[in-house]
């Protein structure tokens, strides 16, 4: 063994160590201080105006997300045993240290506003379970007489009664998700069903589903995308290495999540996929020039031929991984914290799989060795790149052909653009059939609704929401606004003095209705606070009579619904403003909206800046502005045809699609980079455009449709995830793959020749 060759050894040994050990440190801290983040209010800026005064309305109103409990008896409520379940559950919520007391509702623990001779009572439906049939069917009939209670704690069919129980700021973790599905099923009975949903359970599934589906993707990423290197490279040794350089940075890139404590979010469990499925190129370029220099150098050194493909591959590798890391970087013009986040460490993912490709992968062909299996008897004549010299020819005398094709699919794409809708929507992410949004169904169909929208009135005037004609106002844009389909019920201050106002007539129904005058209404108040408790009104007034929330309950959590009850309640802005009352929002349901918007400002951003930061990029690195400009080209028809398909199709734009361009643009570019770079080198070798494209279309026309074939076959991974959005995103980006390579083997190779992209000066030779 000479020196240099004991030299390389040392090195590529050293650089082994270096990797297991930094790999082994990852491990440690992500065991320590990984954790899954699935609270929405963790995903948005907290700086934000909205969410500032929707932060501020939450603490004013005690407005808080809540776990609802649903406890079925399809032969009715109205028996003891059921009964005593629902009084049981009240209390034993109320015992837990993640909820108040006033923070829970039900039939058992709900006020009943009654008339009496003295005045007004306020008693409890029941505190002793009723026995016998004469108190059972006076309960019922005090449930039905109550729009308080009929409808919103117990369905309309007397068959479910609803326990809705709001949880303390920061107390939802991962293990009190196990403890309270586990305590609320311990109910169930050969006669009672219970159905458990609210946002916290939703998000608790989340936490459980997602590291759980990253596991199982992974395995099969590593798999397929294994057997695809396999055919292309026919090498275990360069498969194993290949898959082992990115299996390394998801790690990395994981490892540097949990070093720098930033949580897992939903979108984040697709980052080794990612990784895995865009790493792989990085294998492919670095053995395929390998194999070229073993073949035309037979008896050529390992070390020879290492120094040789990293010296090639160097340029166009790092103009590769550094456009497609801008792509990733472009998510930080993004609002939404698990976008930006993606962004961030999926770049980092991608350095490291560049830096493991230019180290790693040398370093396991010096240690282990390397020899590819090449057939002496190839032919190295035009008939081995026979097939793209015709594709090449067809293309080119048939430009316009493809000319007219691509400007037809753009204006239909356009038109799909304008189709497309954001959805925030948590229950979207599960399947259709899952247990989390059939059990939202039910108690849907049962209730008001399981998400809420809430809106704050607010007035310089002390005792403003005392006054008839601010109620009446109130009253209705409820009403209004329930005759939506989506929208279940609502509850305001207005309902407690309607109920006031037909209990003290006699529970007269001509009398539920807001009164006629102010001191009515203030003499209502007075009673109740004497004989009730007023703590129940903070949740819906303030001390001063002149702030307000009322609460809106929605059958759906996603943007069109909140949309279109924020469309009628919008009519009633200028009749409040005219009365001195400014019209807000707040609420998980209101943040879901803001939430939204922040997505579809981000994407926009994100593609301007991937598009400009890559055109400035491809110009600097080929000196020329026209390179630049036919560069982009391809990546920008494939973001316009795939947004077109997605409102087609009627895909929304989520925290998951809302990806889709930078990964399209990242991916992407990189075809139209080694396209470019080994098309300027072929024609300054043979000085005519023909022959170049001929030799380029062969020789690395190849090698991107092997790398679209291994990333593509990564990307169609996910349709296996449990999450739709990641199918859907999955299918897209392979989409977005194949059209990349069809845009860069035929519109860009067509403009190259056609506007002389590095040509010097036009030889007739060259006309096609």
């Amino acid at each position: 063994m000479t020196k240099i060759e004991k030299n390389y050894k040392l090195i590529s040994w050293a650089i082994m160590v270096i990797v297991l050990v930094l790999t082994v440190f990852f491990i440690s801290s992500m065991r320590k201080n990984s954790r899954m983040e699935t609270n929405l209010d963790e995903y948005m800026p907290k700086t934000h105006p909205a969410f500032v005064y929707s932060d501020q309305a939450e603490e004013w109103f005690n407005i808080k997300d809540g776990i609802l409990i649903a406890i079925e008896n399809k032969s009715g409520i109205y028996n003891p045993q059921t009964l005593q379940k629902i009084k049981d559950i009240s209390l034993d919520l109320i015992d837990m240290e993640e909820f108040e007391e006033n923070d829970v509702m039900s039939l058992y623990t709900a006020d009943n506003i009654l008339g009496s001779e003295d005045g007004m009572e306020v008693n409890a439906f029941y505190s002793s379970v009723p026995k016998s049939e004469v108190m059972l069917e006076e309960l019922k009939q005090n449930v039905q007489t109550n729009d308080m209670v009929y409808g919103r704690l117990v369905s309309t069919d007397g068959t479910t009664a609803l326990v809705v129980a709001g949880m303390k700021s920061g107390t939802f973790t991962p293990e009190f998700y196990e403890q309270i599905v586990e305590f609320a099923r311990g109910f169930e009975s050969d006669e009672e069903t219970i159905y458990i949903a609210g946002r916290p359970i939703v998000e608790g599934t989340m936490a459980l589903l997602g590291p759980a589906d990253m596991k199982r993707m992974v395995p099969i990423v590593i798999v397929v995308i294994g057997l695809v290197l396999f055919i292309l490279l026919r090498s275990i040794r360069a498969t194993a290495a290949t898959l082992i350089s990115v299996f390394v940075s998801s790690i990395w890139a994981f490892g540097m999540m949990s070093v720098l404590n930033v949580p897992i979010y939903s979108v984040s469990t697709m980052i080794p996929v990612m990784l895995i499925a865009i790493g792989v190129a990085y294998g492919i370029y670095y053995y395929n020039h390998l194999n070229r220099y073993f073949l035309d150098n037979p008896d050529t050194s390992r070390e020879s031929a290492v120094k040789y493909a990293v010296r090639i591959l160097f340029a166009p590798l790092s103009m590769a991984a550094f456009t497609t890391i801008i792509g990733f970087i472009s998510l930080l013009s993004s609002q939404v914290y698990p976008i930006k986040y993606f962004g961030i460490f999926t770049a980092v993912g991608i350095f490291t799989a560049y830096l493991l490709a230019l180290l790693f992968l040398p370093a396991a062909v010096i240690v282990f060795g390397y020899k590819p299996k090449v057939k002496k008897n190839v032919v190295k004549s035009v008939a081995r790149g026979s097939a793209f010299r015709f594709l090449s020819n067809k293309l080119l005398l048939n430009r316009w052909w493809v000319y007219g094709t691509v400007w037809m699919l753009i204006i239909i794409s356009l038109t799909g653009i304008q189709k497309v809708w954001i959805n925030s929507s948590f229950l979207d992410k599960f399947e259709e059939d899952s247990d989390i949004v059939i059990t939202d169904r039910f108690v849907n169909s049962k209730f008001g609704g399981t998400s809420t929208l809430n809106v704050i009135l607010e007035s310089e005037h002390v005792n403003a929401f005392k006054q008839p004609e601010n109620l009446r106002l109130i009253d209705q844009m409820q009403n209004e606004t329930e005759k939506l389909a989506l929208v279940g019920n609502s509850f305001s201050l207005a309902d407690y003095i309607k109920r006031m106002n037909k209990v003290m007539n006699a529970d007269n129904e001509e009398f539920y209705d807001i009164p006629e005058n102010n001191e009515m209404v203030a003499q209502y108040l007075l009673l109740y606070e004497m004989s009730g408790d007023p703590e129940n009104l903070t949740k819906l007034i303030n001390y001063d009579y002149n702030r307000t929330n009322i609460t809106f309950q929605l059958k759906g959590d996603d943007s069109r619904t909140i949309n279109e009850a924020l469309g009628v309640i919008k009519q009633f802005e200028e009749k409040l403003n005219e009365q001195g009352i400014t019209l807000n929002y707040a609420g998980s349901g209101y943040k879901a909206l803001v939430f939204t918007d922040l997505i579809l400002e981000g994407q926009v951003m994100s593609i301007i800046i991937s598009l400009g930061l890559v055109l400035i990029l491809l110009t600097l690195m080929f000196r020329s502005i026209k390179a630049g400009l036919i560069g982009s080209l391809p990546i920008l028809i494939t973001a316009v045809l795939s947004f077109g398909v997605m409102g087609l199709l009627n895909i929304p734009l989520s925290t998951t699609t809302a990806l889709l361009s930078s990964i399209a643009i990242g991916i992407g570019i990189d075809y139209a980079i080694h396209f470019l770079q080994y098309y300027k080198l072929n024609l300054s070798h043979s000085g005519l455009k023909i022959t170049a494209i001929y030799k380029t279309m062969n020789q690395t026309g190849k090698a991107i449709m092997f790398n679209a074939v291994v990333v593509i076959s990564g990307f169609l991974v996910l349709i296996f995830s449990v999450f739709p959005p990641n199918r859907t995103l999955g299918a897209l980006v392979s989409m977005n793959m194949f059209t990349s390579l069809l845009g860069t083997l035929s519109v860009m190779m067509i403009l190259i020749f056609t506007f002389n992209v590095f040509a010097k000066k036009k030889s007739t030779k060259d006309k096609v």
